[in-house]
Order: structure tokens, then sequence, then C-alpha cells
């Protein structure tokens, strides 16, 4: 078996963990600051949590539908998705540090056709979790 594939962005944020948790959860509202993301539909109601699940549409990649697997509130949320050959699991942490928190976005790809993917859009997936992180941070130094 292959290693998954990883890409991750990290960033220092000034803001309190749960101005952060509150800009990040509210994932209905990720188009308004961060360009990696077109559209968000929740397919579920209610607020995000474990079992939760979402369509989520980003320029130059298929629309995937998602499904929250981890959840601790103003810690981290993880969620899921399957197509292609390739599972994928995106992983969003903070952490309470000097003047406010460091949060970090994470995607770990893994499946037959994963390197093959990497490959693909690799790059495109490291520029998106660094717009996400960018976007996140303005957003919640607001």
């Amino acid at each position: 078996m292959s290693k998954p594939q990883t890409y991750e962005a990290t960033v220092e944020v000034r803001a309190t963990p749960q101005r952060v948790w509150q800009v990040w959860t509210d994932v209905a509202r990720w188009p308004e600051w961060t360009d990696s993301v077109t559209s968000v539909e929740l397919l579920d109601s209610g607020p995000l949590e474990l079992g939760s699940r979402l369509r989520i549409r980003q320029p130059r990649l298929p629309v995937t539908v998602w499904t929250v697997t981890d959840l601790v509130e103003h810690s981290h949320f993880s969620w899921t998705a399957s197509a292609m050959g390739v599972s994928t699991v995106a992983t969003h942490e903070m952490r309470p540090s000097g003047e406010g928190c460091s949060v970090t976005a994470r995607i770990e790809q893994g499946g037959p056709l994963s390197r093959v993917l990497g490959l693909a859009v690799g790059s495109l997936t490291q520029r998106y979790l660094s717009l996400e992180s960018a976007g996140l941070k303005r957003r919640s130094e607001e």
C-alpha cells in the first residue's frame, strides 16, 4: 500500500479560538472569504456536526460530497469523500498560540489512483489550501 498524498497549509490568526471556529464551521459562507470554493450546499439541516454532509463546488475540480467524520468543538473537524479510486480526508485543526491561534488545513489522499491525482491536481490542491488559510485569517481578524 502506498503512502497517502498529503498537502497542508498553516497560518497564525490573531483572533480568539471561538471566533476562528465560528468562521471555519460556518461552511455555507466559505465562498465569501476564499476563492478556492464556489459554493457549499449543506445536505442536512442544523449546525455542522458528526455525520453532516455537504456538497462543495470548487473551480477546476469536480463537485464533491463530503461527510463530517470527526469534530471536537474549538479544536478540529474532518470530513471525507471518495471518488474514482481515491479517498480523501480533509482535516481542519486549530491550537491556541500567542495572541490567537494556529490553524492548519490538511488534505490526505489515498487509494489506487491517489498518485495519479496528485500529479494532475496536487499543485492546485496546495494552492487552494493556502487560499483557504489566508481567507480564514482575514475573515477571522475582521
